[in-house]
């Protein structure tokens, strides 16, 4: 098995330091846009014939929503680009559709363009703040209070969290309903005292993976380092660049569980 070299000392002060980043882009993300939002609908109606301070209900919502949602994902990173996504998206959609109230009401027609920007900032912001507490990897993540969320490589679906007590296998999949199909998510869950095993390989991309489970769309075999995960019995695959420092962060967090 390989290992991740490095001063753990040095390398827990990093994460620190990853930590206190992070928590300000989520800060940003949760609190910082809405209070954007808020600044711009007041400084429209500050411009318009009448001041409306009803126009500052709807960022008034959005922040108390934010703080909310907030003290629930501050340690879920991977829901971090998802929230920005929402916020930048309904901050840029109400923000172009408040100029209605100004002489130059055919900004209001640019609300979705707005939006898509929005949400494309917000989607950008979260994604920042995620790479900037979990990558590079290192095992002292482990030791930190955060959910980990780590993405398997090639044209796939599925990704790995590892939480405080278990470990889960999502894998993003389309459902057909009457309207269409809608995205949702399938998730696999083992208790981190089941895991048995957990170790870096190297493929060398001619291998042909098997999975314990039928997948929507499975990761391929490409060269490079992989992850074996074995719980329950079952032997998961999961190409990952990452894979030395995820195998040591589970077994920090394994034991961790096994003492508690």
């Amino acid at each position: 098995m390989s290992s991740v070299e490095g001063d753990p000392a040095e390398s827990f002060g990093e994460v620190e330091r990853r930590s206190r980043r992070a928590q300000w882009v989520v800060a940003l993300v949760y609190l910082g846009i809405p209070l954007v939002f808020l600044g711009l609908v007041l400084w429209i109606s500050s411009s318009a014939d009448t001041f409306n301070w009803q126009i500052a209900l709807d960022p008034l919502a959005l922040l108390a929503i934010g703080w909310y949602l907030r003290q629930r994902h501050r340690y879920k990173p991977g829901r971090w680009a998802t929230a920005g996504l929402w916020m930048g998206g309904i901050t840029g959609f109400l923000t172009a559709f408040a100029t209605i109230v100004l002489d130059a009401s055919w900004l209001a027609t640019l609300s979705v363009p707005a939006a898509v920007v929005g949400a494309i900032l917000g989607v950008a912001l979260g994604r920042y703040g995620q790479r900037t507490l979990m990558h590079p990897a290192v095992p002292e993540l482990a030791d930190s209070p955060y959910e980990l969320t780590f993405r398997v490589r090639g044209l796939t679906r599925l990704r790995l969290v590892i939480r405080r007590t278990d470990l889960v296998l999502v894998e993003r999949v389309p459902i057909r309903t009457a309207e269409g199909d809608s995205p949702a998510e399938k998730a696999r869950t083992y208790p981190l005292t089941a895991v048995t095993g957990a170790y870096e390989v190297s493929l060398s991309g001619a291998e042909r993976l098997r999975f314990p489970e039928p997948l929507r769309l499975a990761p391929a075999g490409t060269p490079g380092p992989a992850l074996i995960l074995q719980a329950k019995g079952a032997d998961w695959v999961l190409p990952q660049n990452e894979a030395a420092a995820i195998a040591q962060i589970l077994d920090r967090r394994i034991a961790t569980a096994s003492s508690l």
